[in-house]
């Protein structure tokens, strides 16, 4: 399901590995960081995507976990980056399978994980874990709202849409950076990589990916009920601002969902990439707490 390359565009960071995991849904392309040497393992964690975006998003996640004894797997989803997947067909990006695929990851990963969701990927992640949650030791949505996107963003995405019935992917680059730097929404995700890796990883994405779950975003209805009657350690992360889904509307998510609050200072709506360390020792001493509870 992966794409081969000759030469790897998107570098791995200190110590982890790139490479193709192999699932019973088939190959997803992944970045996995050990634990770091002497350093006694703690657990695995499984780190998803948001919308136009890919593993290499958690980059700089994968060191300081590894340092808290944390091994860490970000995944390129079906149809995103380095995954394959259909170009026009959206059936395969129906959420249900998108979260069929997260099942599968987790069972091929052969333990028990921590999973890790952010924004678009913490929704799939949220219907992975109510299909089935006995993969998972925790579930953390990282800047990941209750229901469907803010009006704002909504209207980013329409002309998202709107240009990809009418453009190549090419051209819909260009005209975004014609617009400047829309985060989570075509545009470039701040702090990852240079232009030209961005623009392939642009390119990389299927259309079909990227409208399905486009319009699954601005539709998504409220499942916070049923996410609190699942017996899994839960964690709300942000930043301190986000225009995707408002603070706010985050803070009351976690009190429902009865689950453990960090807002990172002075991070936007990618506080992985904004504000990594405080990040990753965010959800290590969440990690942390829940193996002592269980220890």
């Amino acid at each position: 399901m992966t794409r081969p390359s000759s030469a790897n565009p998107f570098p791995s960071p200190p110590g982890a590995r790139a490479y193709a995991l192999r699932t019973a849904r088939g190959e997803f392309a992944v970045v996995d960081a050990p634990v770091a040497a002497g350093v006694e393992p703690r657990g695995v964690a499984l780190l998803l995507p948001g919308f136009t975006g890919s593993k290499e998003d958690f980059h700089r996640l994968h060191e300081p976990l590894a340092a808290r004894g944390y091994r860490s797997i970000a995944v390129d989803g079906r149809g995103q980056n380095e995954s394959d997947g259909p170009a026009e067909d959206e059936a395969p990006y129906a959420q249900a399978e998108l979260a069929r695929d997260v099942l599968a990851q987790a069972a091929a990963l052969g333990s028990p994980v921590h999973l890790v969701g952010h924004s678009l990927g913490g929704q799939i992640a949220r219907a992975a874990v109510l299909l089935d949650h006995s993969p998972f030791v925790s579930f953390t949505l990282v800047s990941s709202g209750p229901a469907e996107i803010s009006e704002s963003q909504k209207q980013r995405v329409k002309l998202l849409h709107d240009a990809l019935a009418v453009m190549s992917m090419t051209e819909v680059w260009g005209a975004i950076l014609a617009m400047g730097p829309p985060e989570e929404v075509g545009g470039p995700a701040r702090g990852f990589g240079k232009l030209d890796q961005m623009r392939l990883r642009w390119l990389n994405h299927k259309p079909a990916q990227l409208l399905a779950t486009g319009r699954q975003l601005c539709v998504e209805p409220d499942r916070v009920a049923e996410l609190a009657a699942v017996p899994l350690p839960l964690h709300v992360l942000s930043g301190a601002r986000d225009d995707t889904w408002p603070v706010p509307l985050l803070d009351a998510m976690a009190v429902d969902l009865r689950a453990h609050r960090t807002v990172v200072p002075r991070a936007e709506h990618s506080p992985n990439l904004d504000k990594p360390l405080p990040t990753a020792h965010a959800l290590a001493d969440f990690w942390d707490r829940r193996a002592d509870e269980r220890g």
